[in-house]
């Protein structure tokens, strides 16, 4: 859809308040296009760690960030410029930033900023545009698709990679299964490579081999998802846990010769792999990691044992979460 095609909706909002999820990135399936179309995605969304922004009418433009750190108030001020721009919407804005996901940490906090911003901002002004037309606006999307289908959708997502048009298009979605849980380990010290680091970073790696994409390709279609179909646990696990092997040997020389940003959380989740049957790895450039267990119960008792084995150091930041299996949440 065209933005000067736009439809308005009869009745334009006072206020919108728009909560959009957090979600792992758990690789790429040939980030270096040995077939001609580069990276395709796989990806989790989480309840949890969240973006909750607020926007209404105002007789002049604020950003109330509480407690949002200052590069998302930047980030949001930015939005809301190139959303007026775009739209030829200049009526003043009142944003409140009421919850952020922590920026470079895993989690696509870029993405769902933007685009909880855009679809407040759209819903405000009544006017009718779907979310892949909102991220191709801002910019999102243009080497994952995961974070604009999180944001769409919710649940367990597979993407083609980006082809003619962002954002990749979704080739897969599949319910995660409800007792399933995932243990995030944190590490607030640090940040994921992001920006043009990243890309610089992605430009000096030795390109993965082909056989190895259609390694990680044959992991996908015959095993996790058919295990996310038949909530089937273990060949899940072990999938995710090759696919993440496979992906951290390939991105260690930009991570300092290792699968993970962060030494710390390394050390419990290589741990929570080697004890428990459990999908484990980091999410995009972390610092994130994460294990994957079939319950609750398995997931407390694990996070337990690695406290009681002294894997987890005091800086991290441990939090056991659900799948996500709806997108970003909207209230007038």
């Amino acid at each position: 859809m065209k933005l000067s095609e736009l439809s308005v909706h009869p009745g334009a909002a006072a206020q919108v308040s728009v909560t959009a999820p957090g979600r792992l990135h758990l690789g790429f399936v040939d980030p270096d296009a040995t077939l001609g179309r580069p990276f395709g995605s796989l990806g989790l969304t989480i309840e949890g760690p969240c973006t909750h922004v607020a926007v209404r009418f105002a007789r002049r433009d604020t950003i109330a960030a509480q407690p949002a750190a200052a590069d998302d108030v930047e980030r949001a001020a930015g939005h809301v410029a190139a959303l007026k721009r775009l739209f030829g919407r200049d009526a003043p804005l009142a944003v409140e930033l009421r919850e952020t996901l922590p920026a470079h940490s895993g989690f696509g906090s870029g993405t769902q900023l933007a685009l909880a911003l855009a679809r407040g901002f759209v819903a405000l002004h009544g006017l009718d545009l779907d979310t892949a037309t909102l991220a191709r606006a801002l910019g999102r999307g243009k080497r994952s698709g995961i974070g604009v289908a999180a944001f769409d959708r919710g649940g367990f997502l597979v993407d083609g990679g980006p082809g003619r048009d962002a954002p990749a298009p979704l080739l897969a979605r599949v319910d995660f299964p409800d007792a399933w849980r995932v243990l995030l380990v944190l590490d607030p010290r640090g940040a994921g490579l992001h920006g043009d680091e990243e890309g610089a970073a992605i430009a000096r790696l030795t390109p993965l081999s082909q056989s190895t994409a259609a390694h990680l390709a044959h992991l996908v279609l015959m095993r996790i998802l058919p295990a996310l179909h038949e909530a089937d646990f273990s060949p899940f696990a072990a999938g995710i846990s090759e696919l993440q092997r496979l992906l951290g040997t390939h991105f260690a020389p930009a991570q300092c010769g290792s699968a993970y940003t962060s030494s710390e959380v390394a050390k419990v989740v290589e741990w929570l792999g080697a004890q428990f049957d459990a999908a484990i790895g980091q999410s995009s450039w972390g610092p994130t990691g994460f294990a994957i267990f079939p319950s609750q119960a398995d997931a407390e008792r694990a996070l337990d044992r690695a406290r009681a084995a002294g894997q987890v150091a005091p800086s991290l930041e441990l939090q056991i979460v659900r799948g996500r299996n709806h997108g970003a949440l909207l209230a007038r």
